[in-house]
């Protein structure tokens, strides 16, 4: 009688089949294929072989950064002329649906060095802003951070405490920005603060700028591989030529912020299907009472509601990303995708963990990082609450969080 094994499968996590149910491939052109293809192929390269390692350490993989410049992943819908990429936003979309893939916290990278940092010089910015600093942010020889939250002031920033005042030829700048990704070591940070007449403006602050330091968040239980920090300023004289010109307001900050959660959609369904794909395979393979988990009903049951909840979530993020292309997305439109596709990938994280059993809370497998990295997702660029009343102040016209 031949012996059967009840020892965990080692399901290889460096192979990946992408779900395409509803043969969304073919709404896809050549181009957005061949940009997916080329980020697909840098994560198993450059980021699965050592993110869990990293993770680990709690450590952030600085060398990746220049890669990252060098693949496209920065700047991927900023003209050409500045450094960019000149894609389209699905193109964009596929990019970071295939970083978080490998992990979250290097999503996270890039979409605040997209959304965050470049795109508000690109929009907001004077040409020489532009000229001086986007060329350098696509290559990845500069990173930059996105200082708006603090301290006391989250999903309220509006009411921040930092502030500048007017000199002859600066701008003498005091406060605090906390949870911020990339600031710890970023050369740039686009800061929001009030100025003399209490009115919110975007500023370019500079590494090496005097009074201006950075700290380290540590001891975070996710996204342990993106590096977040706190952001001092202590009398930092930025020059006038700092400001950028056509930033006013907390929309123009809000504006930035959509940028990023349409990335954050895209990127929680790469989670998403890796944590499906890998549940998926290790049941095919993990045998318990002589024939595969895959066999039986309940687990058949889970799997069966995570490829429904990936294809209904692909189908949300292909229109979002069209009615991007024609400039016609709203911030609430974009918060739907955002709260829903967390909330998608939180719970397909879970249910694989499941399925993984006692292996699917080990490094051996992605899947408790992916879950312990959307615990963030799912709070930062606005909580899943604040996206619910964003919402619901576009279906009532009465916003309740004010």
């Amino acid at each position: 009688m031949q012996a059967v094994t009840t020892t965990p499968p080692r399901v290889k996590v460096d192979t990946f089949e992408s779900p395409d149910f509803y043969c969304l491939d073919d709404l896809l052109t050549a181009e957005h294929k061949l940009v997916r293809s080329a980020v697909r192929d840098f994560v198993k390269r450059e980021i699965t072989p050592i993110v869990e390692e990293y993770a680990q350490r709690a450590a952030f993989p600085a060398h990746l950064v220049a890669k990252f410049g060098q693949i496209g992943a920065f700047g991927s819908t900023i003209p050409v002329d500045y450094g960019g990429g000149g894609l389209d936003q699905i193109s964009y979309g596929l990019m970071t649906q295939e970083i978080e893939r490998g992990d979250s916290g290097m999503r996270s990278c890039v979409s605040v060095q997209n959304s965050l940092v470049m795109y508000p010089i690109y929009t907001f910015g004077s040409e020489e802003q532009k000229q001086r600093f986007l060329p350098r942010l696509a290559k990845g020889e500069l990173l930059g951070c996105f200082g708006l939250t603090e301290a006391s002031h989250g999903s309220d920033p509006g009411s921040m405490e930092t502030n500048f005042i007017e000199r002859s030829d600066y701008f003498l700048l005091n406060g605090s920005k906390l949870w911020i990704t990339n600031g710890p070591i970023a050369d740039i940070a686009i800061v929001w603060a009030k100025n003399d007449q209490g009115k919110i403006r975007g500023l370019i602050v500079e590494r090496g700028m005097e009074g201006f330091t950075t700290n380290v968040i540590e001891n975070k239980w996710s996204l342990r591989v993106s590096t977040t920090g706190e952001l001092v300023f202590q009398d930092v004289r930025v020059p006038k030529e700092n400001l950028l010109p056509e930033a006013f307001g907390l929309k123009s900050a809000l504006k930035c912020l959509d940028q990023a959660r349409y990335g954050i959609a895209w990127g929680a369904l790469g989670a998403a299907m890796e944590c499906y794909d890998v549940a998926r395979r290790y049941a095919l393979e993990r045998v318990q009472f002589s024939k595969p988990i895959a066999s039986f009903q309940l687990v058949q049951k889970k799997l069966a509601e995570m490829l429904t909840d990936i294809t209904q979530a692909q189908l949300l993020c292909w229109r979002l990303g069209m009615i991007k292309n024609e400039d016609k997305a709203t911030t609430a439109q974009i918060s739907l995708a955002k709260r829903n596709n967390i909330e998608m990938a939180l719970r397909i994280a879970r249910e694989a963990r499941q399925i993984l059993g006692a292996m699917g809370i080990t490094g051996d497998y992605p899947v408790m990082r992916h879950l312990m990295n959307l615990e963030s997702v799912s709070t930062y660029e606005g909580t899943h609450d604040i996206h619910l009343l964003i919402l619901g102040a576009e279906i009532t016209g009465i916003p309740a969080y004010k």
